[in-house]
């Protein structure tokens, strides 16, 4: 009877134990984030693609700019940082294990952030990408007047994906988070390149939207590199000069592509955009096209942030299916 005593004694000392080292825990990571938000946080300084970016102190109020920009911040476990997102039109909804703290972010527009949308509210600092800055959209010097940092998402290689996922981790004090999302990424993405070694490259045509011509990807552009990643080649990589552009239905038919991605976002839909290759006079010639090998892909897939991996099996399996059953 003594000896069950004692072992329920040590069982309540061990419990104690227990909650006083979790509660410690709790208390240096509260003791933390105060610390940093009173003002204990080492400045950063970051090269943005040529812009010096100066953080003084933790950002609490982020705008993501971008559902690819949204995802990121969901993935590396900085949602309760997001008071508003934008471009949610470019998206298809968020991968299901991001969905419930995806959902939770309010949206500050549904379609480009507008200036007066931005400015009034309260943000501290932006990851968005690049074509909501510049041109007729935000001013980014104007920005910072309001006390708005920017880091721009603007990604054209993998390095530079992985640069921007690094930044993010010295900026809010997550590295070690970051680092390991890096690596899985990396490792999923050599996975599937060691798949398909052995295959010669499909001819791939990116089909964003159709019309006088087609509205596709330069060679610059980051779908590119995860269409070679997983095995393919854009017909239309040798255009260097722009990202997106217009090429004629007669230079897609000369070079033939093997397969078609095709982008599924708001409007048009991919419903139409199929229905449009297969009823235009000239692609509906296609052999690609009359055996059906069409590759749907939602659009913010394709964007530089937390889809890199996911995109390029996703790519392999609808160019070679027969490696994936």
């Amino acid at each position: 009877m003594r000896g069950k005593k004692h072992l329920i004694l040590l069982f309540c000392v061990l419990l104690a134990l227990l909650f006083t080292v979790s509660g410690c825990g709790q208390k240096v990571q509260e003791n933390q984030a105060k610390q940093e938000e009173a003002g204990d946080y080492t400045p950063v300084t970051l090269d943005n693609y040529g812009r010096q970016v100066v953080i003084e102190k933790m950002p609490q109020k982020v705008l993501t700019l971008g559902p690819n920009c949204t995802e990121l911040f969901v993935a590396l476990g900085l949602a309760d940082k997001v008071i508003g997102n934008s471009l949610n039109n470019h998206s298809r909804g968020p991968l299901p294990e991001y969905a419930e703290a995806y959902h939770k972010i309010p949206e500050l527009n549904y379609a480009n952030a507008t200036r007066e949308a931005v400015i009034s509210s309260g943000a501290d600092f932006i990851y968005g990408i690049d074509w909501e800055f510049g041109g007729d959209g935000l001013d980014i010097n104007e920005l910072k007047e309001y006390g708005i940092n920017v880091y721009m998402n603007k990604a054209t290689t993998l390095e530079e994906a992985y640069q921007e996922i690094t930044d993010l981790g010295r900026i809010f004090r997550i590295e070690e988070k970051a680092n390991a999302f890096i690596a899985d990424q990396k490792a999923r993405i050599a996975a599937v390149e060691e798949k398909v070694a052995a295959k010669q490259p499909l001819k791939v045509l990116v089909y964003d939207f159709g019309g006088e011509g087609v509205y596709t990807c330069g060679g610059t552009n980051f779908e590119t590199l995860l269409i070679e990643k997983a095995g393919g080649q854009n017909i239309f990589a040798d255009i260097t000069d722009k990202q997106w552009t217009m090429v004629s239905y007669e230079e897609v038919l000369k070079r033939n592509p093997d397969v078609i991605v095709v982008h599924d976002y708001d409007v048009p839909s991919l419903e139409e955009k199929i229905a449009a290759i297969k009823t235009d006079p000239g692609l509906s010639q296609l052999d690609c096209v009359q055996n059906e090998r069409f590759v749907p892909i939602a659009l913010e897939s394709v964007l530089p942030g937390s889809r890199m991996a996911y995109t390029v099996e996703l790519l392999a399996q609808g160019f070679y299916p027969e490696l994936f059953e």
